[in-house]
């Protein structure tokens, strides 16, 4: 069943009134995206669900047909239907464009505005750093998750050639995988544009609010150390430390009386 708090309030757009509602669901993604409407100061509707044997609920399909979260609806003043936003990614991309420029670094350099290698490299990184955090490095958290699934719900019997094979794909894939991640990162935060900080630069974007999930989630974990990666336990420490991150926290303590955000 989903909870909800607040429901009708409304963002100012360029356009009039908007109406934004947060789809939001335990132990998931979704915490990235209440994060950024904390970030961008806008009222929010939001909808909180539980898990069912680690899935999404049913409930979830009456928003989008594949019953996913995170999901956003956008309904501007006067239109008679939302428009329902799936994939990380492209929802933040559409809820900076709409209700907060400035966490997207400024695109071109002067002089070169719409020109091939026109491009600013803030920008270049933010670009890639939007499909990255979903592409490259997710895929190795749900591969995580299902080693872990596939531990602790093995047969007792089948439990120690469970425990085997997911510790081999361990060793044999995730920790490289990640180490190789955990060191291009380090690498990208020392050599960020204007004395970094961040991805892309000196300020906060939302390529920077979508790495918090997959990052956090490893914080400690497959050989991500501080003393081995100080620069990347840093920039985790510095999203997590976030004002907007706190809030979003907090919001859902108050309506879920907890947060998880282990997966």
């Amino acid at each position: 069943m989903a909870s909800e708090t607040q429901p009708g309030q409304q963002a100012a757009t360029g356009q009039g009134k908007a109406k934004v509602v947060l789809y939001w669901l335990e132990k998931s993604r979704a915490q990235r995206i209440l994060w950024l409407l904390e970030e961008l100061k806008i009222d929010y509707e939001l909808k909180t669900y539980k898990r069912q044997n680690m899935l999404a609920p049913p409930e979830l399909k009456k928003i989008h047909p594949l019953g996913k979260s995170p999901l956003v609806s956008v309904q501007a003043e006067g239109a008679a239907e939302p428009i329902v936003l799936a994939e990380s990614g492209s929802m933040v991309e559409y809820l900076i464009d709409h209700f907060g420029p400035s966490l997207a670094p400024k695109r071109w350099q002067e002089g070169k505005e719409n020109q091939v290698q026109g491009e600013t490299e803030e920008w270049l990184r933010y670009r890639y750093y939007m499909h990255y955090a979903e592409g490259t490095l997710m895929p190795y958290l749900v591969t995580s998750v299902l080693l872990g699934a596939i531990r602790a719900r093995s047969p007792f019997f089948l439990k120690p050639i469970a425990n085997a094979i997911a510790g081999n794909v361990e060793s044999m894939f995730l920790k490289p995988n990640l180490g190789n991640n955990f060191s291009f990162l380090e690498d990208q935060l020392r050599s960020a544009p204007d004395g970094g900080g961040y991805l892309c630069g000196s300020k906060l974007t939302g390529a920077d609010i979508l790495m918090i999930f997959p990052l956090s989630s490893v914080k400690g974990r497959f050989g991500f150390t501080k003393g081995k990666y100080p620069a990347l336990w840093a920039y985790v420490d510095r999203l997590e430390a976030t004002e907007g991150n706190k809030k979003a926290i907090q919001r859902i303590v108050d309506v879920e009386g907890s947060y998880d955000p282990t997966l």
